[in-house]
């Protein structure tokens, strides 16, 4: 396309491809859908690999060029039908919204062009091509696909719904009630309470509204980080997408059009950080087989027939599975069937999801999301999300402020929240969907970070207060705030939940040598998890001490050893991580089921104390996800832990790596949108040949944010596509 087109900017330019200096596209097309197909095409390009593994993930297919290891997740991506799933919500997305139906198809459009280029790569390999080690120079195909002897596959127009259905499918966490199911039965109902707390399995953010009152401009700006699990490539992808109707800058995520969770049109910005609310739910079924197939027991009483069919599941280097599919009125069955789990425990489970019931999966909101030119505009488009239910803060240049709650969750009884709930029982029907619940600002400022917020009423388990509480307080340290100076929340590492293990240790008396110096060490300690941190080490390593012996108590020993659900599933019930989470309320409960905690301290003390010194950053390094794993690779040092603002999360008692952390970070100007900053954990391109694979490492290490280009004339013109 070499056509030149007049812009929001009020400049003419050719439409095409741009890079910044950190190689971020910028992309210009005459309309929203040649748009959508050239940010197809660039996603395409500079992320083949991982526009593949998640078409496959998506599909269940994983194990065909992964092999076993990759087979869990596709037998769960299978029995939950999210590719079916997608494809329902694709048709509806055609009869009820046509526009978006013809832009989402521009995108996957985009995307096959440019997935063939790369094809076609493969048919001739670059100078330079080593198979083997899959060094492949910039501009050949990923090394990955060389490695595997793969091409990449053919897009299909209901794609990114899948792609985006499987991203999100366990942020509700709905495997926290096998948990709560097991808790309750070894411990009693005041479990729950116990370990009420965002886990390994779940998701969050941080995100901050701060008000045109408390900033050097009078306009407002806003900030955060998305907490993810860390993947290389990144999760987020930096994009601008220009057009006649709009210029909106923000974090995208590969294989999605448009711009969902983060985004700055120039006169308005919103962000999202998980509400944390509770909208799946898991039925145990009684299901028979009979002469003509599966049926199910209803609350009626009545049995009726399940949908069933089995599907093939290639493993590669070994035989391929099959897999039983099963669906009640309820929703797929998701772990067990009429013979029951894998153990003989006579269980099955079927999984009840939104978009399963509606066929809606919210896209319609994308393309207003990008039309926006005020916070009214934003919030009507938030008016369609679906999931992940999120907590949105939006600003505009007119003052106009939003902090609310969006997506669906349905109205059921209380049981249905917390705990496994009876097919054949009555009274856990779905019967309506709760108004989505809005909250103003305190004193120019509103925090979001998972913590018991405006979705209090929508959820089971959340984030402690601390880093909500944290950012509050560093919040309302000035008056004036910049864009600048949001680098230093961001990076903040005070550990709040620190507090009930130090208290416990400042308890303990009698203490002689080594451990009385830890002691006094450690009621010393500033409490910042700092990578340099001698003494945050020295903590950590007794929280852990500390979480295994706990683990080891006799009162949790039923908990040791799940039922035989699927693997995909059984983080949520692993007993180490949830007593590491969960130890602050363990630690400061009135009473815990017998145990003398002090004593256990003691002995954590007395394991801990002479230790060889060490930093906390020898042991807590980034632990990203790859599809294929390098094994030799180790992870830079990181600050922070799970309840710091820097939240990079360590497991207590498991392991000090850190595979969760901020996927990106943002700083939404409304003043100056070209005031605006960013980073993601990795870079722009997913080719390991790519100057820009790894060149904003450095920058997110030690948190720095790179600049947001708005300046057109500052860009390079990549080619006309």
């Amino acid at each position: 396309m070499k056509s030149e087109t007049d812009r929001p900017d009020g400049v003419s330019r050719p439409e095409g491809v741009y890079r910044d200096a950190w190689g971020i596209p910028h992309l210009r097309a005459r309309d929203a859908r040649d748009l959508a197909r050239l940010q197809g095409l660039v996603t395409a390009r500079d992320r083949a690999w991982q526009l593949e593994v998640e078409r496959h993930r998506a599909r269940g297919t994983s194990a065909s060029f992964l092999g076993p290891e990759a087979l869990p997740w596709d037998r769960f991506a299978r029995r939950a039908r999210l590719d079916d799933t997608a494809r329902r919500c694709f048709a509806t997305l055609e009869e009820r919204d046509p526009e978006t139906a013809d832009w989402v198809r521009s995108y996957v459009d985009g995307v096959n062009e440019g997935l063939a280029v790369t094809a076609d790569g493969l048919d001739d390999r670059p100078r330079g091509t080593d198979g083997r080690t899959g060094e492949v120079p910039d501009g050949g195909p990923a090394p990955e696909f060389l490695r595997l002897g793969l091409a990449p596959g053919r897009w299909d127009p209901w794609t990114p719904l899948a792609v985006w259905l499987s991203t999100h499918i366990l942020f509700a966490g709905f495997p926290a009630k096998l948990w709560r199911e097991e808790a309750v039965r070894h411990l009693g109902e005041e479990a729950v309470g116990l370990f009420a707390t965002d886990g390994p399995g779940t998701s969050g953010s941080n995100g901050w509204l701060v008000g045109g009152e408390r900033t050097g401009t009078g306009q407002a700006l806003i900030a955060g980080d998305p907490h993810r699990f860390i993947e290389d490539p990144g999760v987020y992808q930096q994009i601008r997408l220009a057009c006649d109707e709009f210029d909106v800058v923000g974090l995208a995520v590969p294989g999605i059009p448009g711009i969902a969770h983060f985004g700055h049109t120039g006169t308005v910005a919103w962000a999202i950080t998980n509400a944390m609310a509770d909208y799946q739910d898991l039925y145990r079924e009684r299901l028979r087989r009979t002469g003509a197939g599966v049926e199910a027991l209803g609350p009626d009483g009545t049995w009726r027939r399940v949908a069933r069919h089995t599907e093939p599941v290639r493993v590669a280097g070994e035989e391929t599975v099959e897999v039983e599919i099963l669906e009640t009125e309820r929703g797929p069955v998701i772990a067990g069937g009429p013979e029951g789990l894998d153990d003989g425990t006579p269980l099955a489970l079927a999984l009840r999801y939104p978009p399963r019931v509606t066929g809606d999966l919210g896209f319609s909101a994308l393309l207003p999301l990008l039309r926006a030119r005020r916070v009214a505009d934003v919030d009507r488009a938030f008016d369609v999300w679906a999931e992940p239910v999120n907590v949105v803060q939006a600003a505009d240049t007119e003052g106009g402020l939003l902090h609310r709650v969006a997506g669906r969750v349905p109205v059921r009884a209380e049981a249905n929240r917390t705990r496994l709930v009876a097919a054949w029982e009555p009274g856990h029907e779905w019967t309506g969907w709760h108004e989505t619940p809005r909250a103003g600002l305190d004193d120019g400022i509103a925090v979001m970070a998972n913590q018991r917020g405006p979705a209090a009423p929508l959820g089971v388990e959340f984030a402690p207060p601390h880093r909500a509480d944290r950012i509050r307080e560093l919040l309302r340290e000035r008056r004036e705030w910049s864009a600048d100076a949001m680098p230093a929340i961001h990076t903040d590492t005070y550990l709040a939940s620190a507090a009930p293990l130090l208290d416990h240790l400042a308890a303990l008396d009698g203490l002689t040598g080594p451990a009385a110096d830890l002691r006094d060490r450690l009621l010393r300690w500033d409490r910042h998890m700092d990578a340099g941190s001698q003494d945050a080490a020295l903590f950590a390593a007794l929280r852990s001490a500390l979480v295994r012996r706990l683990a080891a108590q006799p009162a949790f020993a039923a908990l040791i050893t799940p039922p035989a659900y699927p693997e995909v599933l059984l983080p949520w019930l692993a007993l180490v991580p949830r007593i590491g989470f969960a130890l602050e309320h363990l630690l400061r409960a009135d009473e815990l089921y017998g145990i003398d905690r002090h004593a256990l301290v003691r002995e954590a003390v007395d394991e801990v104390a002479g230790q060889p010194a060490a930093r906390w950053g020898d042991t807590h390094r980034l632990a990203p996800w790859r599809a294929l794993p390098d094994p030799v690779q180790e992870g830079p040092a990181l600050s922070g832990d799970h309840d710091c603002v820097l939240c990079t999360s360590a497991v207590p008692g498991w392991t000090d790596l850190a595979a969760r952390g901020p996927a990106a970070r943002y700083v939404w100007d409304l003043a100056d949108r070209g005031n605006s900053r960013w980073v993601v954990p990795y870079g722009a391109s997913g080719h390991p040949g790519s100057p820009h694979h790894h060149d904003q490492l450095p920058l997110w290490l030690t948190g720095e944010l790179a600049p947001v280009v708005t300046d057109w004339e500052h860009l390079e013109k990549e080619s006309d596509v």
